[in-house]
């Protein structure tokens, strides 16, 4: 027997299952302790303890952040590095297995997107591969990193601008979801500023002709981003939230507004020209009101770089590895919550971009094909950042009931299902087994890394982050 006989598909599949119940229980631990972006202390020393318990060596305050860390295991061979987030939503706090929105804590946090899922399916999946090579004897560096502030703050863009990822060969991750895939798609690059007007406060009665409305520069700018959208690429996205009105009196003329943009596009070079144009707005509308503007950019993220040639690879894992063993409890549950608590609309959107078809049945029991035409997922990922480093590989596997929004109490409420656990360790076996490919097939890692430097044209990873912006609590209300 050779050593890559002993690293066989069928050997990480029992690695992972021997460790399964353990992660699933971390992963219960952090929806019970939800932490919003740059504040996961609790969620990363969960992590912490959990892989140093598994022999790891601990690296703490990855890329100078508080919340991020790296485990590592092994001293030679490639770098196979495993991508973990643990952040929850703002004022998504929800009691579990229910039907009806009923908040654990009013206006506290919840897990609306599944992280406490996925940063213990990655962490299970970085375990069983290290398993598997002790076992079989054979080198290779199993890293796993914790990322905090994917949803807002891009813990792992942050992270990549200080180097942290430079030396990984290849990088795996996934997200929970309501269906079985491979992630073949590309995502939107981002750039997120706050706009910032000073003007000069009045009596809005009695002297209003003394008074700059700060606020009336809000609008005014919002009104110009607006008639933007018909003059600008079908594929990106522009979204503002007010941050700051300048008070609650109406007879003050405001001295003080703020309104945050997210500028979103397929690529890089495009959302930075939107920016700049959106950026020239709200220097008109200081103009226009005789008040001051400054802006300060808090985070900004590259498109995800597909790689067919690992995505191939996990594909072929899945269907072997097949969907998550879903019993008569799983369906019934799905089954109520889709029938009290999503309507038409959401179980329709939930599929549209997948296969229609599905959205008659309660939980995806299947794999999805492939995707072999180039598209863009109408979301952003600081995942991106990784991808152009590194040859970067995600799945996503069912842990929800097809039709549940993502960032939505319905979602929350199923993250300590059974339902949620299968599909959790299905994702760590995909990624456990497609790393294993890496390290069996010798060929596997460079045919990925050089359609990589085809894919960016050979450009190296250059951070959109301005370098004076760092990471301590520049987070939105809200998650990409």
């Amino acid at each position: 027997m050779t050593q890559n006989d002993r690293l066989t598909l069928q050997h990480i599949i029992e690695r992972v299952d021997a460790k399964a119940q353990s992660f699933c229980a971390l992963s219960d631990r952090i929806w019970h302790m939800p932490e919003l972006a740059f504040e996961e202390y609790r969620s990363c020393e969960e992590h912490v303890a959990a892989l140093a318990a598994e022999g790891f060596r601990i690296a703490r305050k990855a890329g100078g952040i508080e919340t991020a860390f790296m485990a590592e295991y092994g001293e030679g061979g490639p770098v196979l590095a495993f991508l973990g987030e643990y952040d929850a939503l703002p004022d998504l706090s929800q009691a579990k297995g229910i039907e009806k929105a009923e908040p654990l804590q009013r206006g506290g946090p919840g897990h609306g997107c599944g992280h406490n899922l996925l940063g213990a399916g990655a962490a299970l999946a970085a375990v069983a591969l290290k398993d598997a090579l002790a076992a079989a004897g054979i080198e290779g560096r199993v890293r796993y990193y914790g990322c905090p502030a994917e949803e807002s703050g891009s813990g792992k863009s942050f992270m990549a601008r200080a180097g942290v990822f430079d030396d990984v060969d290849v990088a795996f991750c996934w997200h929970p979801n309501v269906v079985n895939e491979v992630v073949a798609a590309s995502s939107l690059a981002f750039i997120q500023c706050y706009f910032r007007f000073a003007g000069r406060a009045s009596h809005a009665a009695a002297s209003p002709h003394l008074g700059r409305s700060a606020l009336d520069a809000v609008e005014l700018m919002n009104i110009a981003v607006n008639y933007m959208r018909e003059h600008m690429p079908a594929e990106a996205r522009i979204h503002y939230a007010v941050t700051n009105s300048g008070g609650i009196a109406p007879n003050v003329v405001q001295a003080n507004a703020e309104v945050l943009y997210l500028v979103r596009s397929p690529d890089i070079a495009e959302t930075k020209r939107l920016f700049e144009r959106v950026r020239k707005a709200a220097e008109g509308a200081a103009l226009m009101t005789e008040t001051q503007a400054s802006y300060q950019v808090t985070d900004a993220g590259l498109n995800l770089v597909p790689n067919e040639t690992l995505l191939e690879a996990m594909h072929d894992n899945m269907v072997r590895i097949g969907a998550p063993a879903f019993d008569g409890d799983d369906r019934d549950f799905a089954d109520r919550l889709r029938r009290v608590s999503l309507s038409d609309e959401d179980i329709a959107a939930s599929v549209a971009s997948h296969d229609p078809a599905l959205a008659a049945h309660s939980l995806h029991e299947g794999i999805l094909p492939m995707a072999r035409h180039a598209s863009v997922q109408m979301g952003s990922t600081d995942v991106g950042d990784v991808s152009w480093i590194a040859p970067t590989v995600q799945c996503h596997t069912a842990c929800f009931a097809i039709g549940t929004p993502f960032h939505s109490w319905q979602l929350v409420t199923q993250g300590l299902e059974p339902a949620a656990h299968k599909g959790m360790v299905a994702a760590a076996k995909a990624l456990a087994s497609t790393a294993a490919d890496c390290l069996s097939k010798p060929d596997l890692i460079a045919r990925a890394k050089a359609e990589l430097k085809r894919r960016t044209g050979g450009r190296p990873f250059e951070s959109p982050i301005p370098p004076e912006i760092l990471p301590e609590h520049l987070h939105s209300s809200q998650g990409r």
